[in-house]
């Protein structure tokens, strides 16, 4: 039964897409806004940690985006984006080990150069400044309790990170699918001191998106 879904929920797309592009404009020269939203899947790389191994974890990322077109062939996209990380991971601290779970929430602002080969193709890469509004940490340890967490939590994070991304964007008229990758260029932590590991941010980015134009 769910396979049977699944090739009917896909065969459904594929005719949408079909039709859209039969009556698909090309909209290359225009400035348009639109909104999207959809998931990241989201890990760390670069730890510095005893034992710290780390899963992926999904989170969800909703915004707005801006097409300003300099040619035909090339633009800007700039962003503004609510957006979901985190990692599910197992280490040691202070000896003890621990299974724990981080997401973070940031406001992110891509900054996107476009390249726009055809009316349906956008190939977009380019900066990101990230900052940090909120950090939730679930501890799962006999050992722990609040005020070591409450340390953890408290340790030196940066909230203003430098990002890297690219991607692609396919459109259909209105409708925009989106495709990206991203990864922090500078460390979460400020100066080094903080006792709980070092990571940086690595997600890929799955949107849907409505253009207004």
């Amino acid at each position: 039964m769910k396979k049977l879904l699944l090739i009917v929920v896909a065969l459904s797309y594929l005719s949408i897409c079909s039709k859209a592009q039969e009556t698909n404009v090309d909209l290359r020269d225009n400035l348009m806004f639109g909104v999207k939203l959809g998931l990241n899947l989201s890990n760390v790389y670069d730890t510095k940690g005893e034992a710290f191994n780390t899963d992926p974890k999904f989170g969800f990322v909703a915004g707005g985006f801006l097409t300003i077109p300099i040619t035909t062939l090339i633009g800007l996209q700039p962003e503004v984006l609510f957006s979901q990380k985190g990692f599910r991971g197992t280490g040691t601290f202070l000896g003890n080990n621990y299974d724990l779970t981080r997401t973070t929430s940031y406001i992110d602002i891509p900054l996107l150069s476009a390249v726009r080969p055809t009316s349906q193709i956008t190939i977009m890469a380019g900066p990101q400044y990230s900052y940090l509004i909120n950090q939730k940490d679930v501890f799962s340890n006999g050992s722990f309790n609040y005020v070591d967490e409450q340390t953890f939590e408290n340790s030196n994070i940066r909230k203003n990170i430098f990002c890297f991304l690219g991607g692609v964007d396919i459109s259909f008229n209105h409708l925009v699918l989106g495709a990206r990758i991203g990864w922090d260029i500078t460390d979460n932590n400020g100066d080094g001191t903080s006792t709980t590991p070092r990571y940086k941010n690595v997600w890929y980015q799955g949107t849907i998106g409505y253009r207004l134009f």
